[in-house]
């Protein structure tokens, strides 16, 4: 509560209030939020003082955090919030990342049922889990990544650490990178993720961008990714995406995955991993985690950060990992131990459901298998979404335009190469919700809805500039 200072004054001492009136006046005063100094007023004081002015103190309700400025709607979450509010039945929400059938619902994952009934037939408690997370979760989530017969993982050069989700993970990794590796920068590709800056922002570790998409082609612009690489100061750390790059589904070939690693390596950088969608993409955990076994293979250190938000589709239980690969596995037990320092005061420890099932998934022969089946009919039905997309965008469009980079896409997202024009028309007019920088996400697009998004592309690449 702050305070304001104001001043009655009268004309003359002889127009003062006589003491009854004056005891009315202080009492109207006090209901109005006026109080009186009293070491001002006081008829007896020996200060020198006016005996015309009455100083009095008024109790004024601005709030300390009246400086806060609202801050602007999340890129991504924000447009869920608009959708919501849009009442036009043909609307889509093709903006946030998340998986839906074919009728467009949410989906639990059956073998994420069987897990958790697994859970409550054990009776398991709810007790605090350890700084590092659960031990069969991050034991796992390694040998998944990784492969079980790696030798990181039998020499024990690899710290893992549970964290929360992939968002979490990335925030642990920055931290250490800051209090260990301070003043190193880390290279991050244009475009990624709309989270990535901020998450480096917030740990005050510096960035710069490498190019990655090139929008002549709306494909990689893989000479001016190695060229920035190679023009980064040695020792920098250089924020790859294991598979289906986000926001652009653009990813290196085999080769050009070698090539990225030759340069990494004679720069001394240092790569890191964030795996979002392993098995989600192609629909192979193995497929997916080459990029990272190849880097791992050739003995450098690295971190990875993963995410079981997309394969599992445990989006609201914020189960992902953090891991750094070391060159011993002494300095992996250090790195650890510095890990848990820093989560400590972040969060004390993560939460136990979700690491349960995939410890259980994983775990259990029968609920993998399982579980790479479902993997498969997920990440098969995006790839059926994304021919028919491409099939109706050629059937209407007559301008000859070529829209098979589509198709070279992987993953649940499809770069369109929209402006932010083009995009404010998908929404405006046609009620598709998807962020300003022209991605859609294919898994929240059913094959029915193919031919309405076709005819909103097309209106908005050709009638808007």
């Amino acid at each position: 509560m702050a305070s304001t200072m104001l001043s009655l004054a009268s004309a003359t001492p002889s127009a003062s209030l006589s003491m009854q009136e004056s005891h009315k006046e202080k009492v109207k005063l006090w209901s109005s939020g006026l109080s009186f100094n009293k070491e001002k007023i006081n008829p007896f004081s020996n200060t020198k003082q006016s005996f015309g002015r009455i100083s009095m103190v008024a109790a004024v309700n601005v709030s300390r955090f009246e400086g806060i400025t609202m801050a602007p709607p999340d890129p991504i979450l924000g447009v869920s919030e608009a959708f919501k509010a849009d009442n036009d039945e043909r609307k889509l929400n093709l903006g946030v990342g998340a998986y839906r059938t074919e009728e467009l619902h949410p989906y639990v994952l059956n073998v994420v049922k069987k897990a958790e009934n697994l859970m409550l037939e054990r009776g398991e408690n709810k007790e605090y889990l350890p700084i590092e997370g659960l031990a069969a979760f991050n034991k796992v989530t390694a040998e998944l990544l990784f492969g079980a017969d790696s030798p990181i993982i039998q020499q024990q050069r690899v710290a893992t650490v549970q964290g929360l989700s992939g968002t979490g993970s990335l925030r642990l990794a920055a931290a250490l990178i800051e209090r260990y590796l301070p003043g190193a920068k880390v290279l991050i590709s244009s475009p990624t993720w709309g989270n990535h800056k901020n998450i480096f922002n917030d740990a005050r570790v510096p960035w710069s961008e490498y190019r990655y998409y090139d929008p002549k082609t709306v494909g990689l612009d893989f000479e001016g990714m190695i060229a920035d690489i190679k023009a980064a100061p040695e020792g920098s750390f250089v924020l790859l995406h294991g598979c289906a790059h986000n926001p652009t589904g653009i990813d290196p070939t085999p080769e050009q995955w070698e090539k990225i690693a030759d340069v990494i390596q004679e720069k001394n950088h240092i790569p890191f991993f964030d795996v979002a969608y392993q098995g989600f993409a192609s629909g192979s955990l193995d497929a997916d985690a080459a990029s990272v076994r190849l880097f791992a293979a050739r003995g450098l250190e690295l971190l990875v950060a993963q995410s079981y938000s997309k394969n599992l589709g445990l989006y609201a239980e914020r189960i992902g990992a953090i891991n750094v690969v070391c060159s011993s596995s002494d300095t992996a037990a250090r790195v650890k131990s510095q890990l848990k320092r820093i989560a400590r005061p972040m969060y004390s420890n993560p939460p136990i459901h979700g690491a349960r099932i995939v410890a259980n998934v994983v775990g259990d022969p029968a609920l993998f298998n399982e579980w790479k089946a479902e993997m498969e009919l997920m990440a098969g039905r995006i790839k059926n979404v994304r021919q028919k997309l491409y099939d109706s965008l050629s059937a209407k469009d007559k301008s000859g335009k070529d829209w098979s980079f589509i198709l070279k896409q992987i993953g649940m997202f499809s770069f369109t190469g929209l402006s932010k024009a083009q995009s404010d028309n998908m929404t405006n007019k046609w009620h598709v919700y998807m962020t300003k920088d022209g991605r859609i996400s294919l898994a929240g697009l059913s094959l029915a809805k193919c031919e309405y998004l076709a005819d909103a592309i097309v209106d908005s690449f050709h009638n808007v500039s």
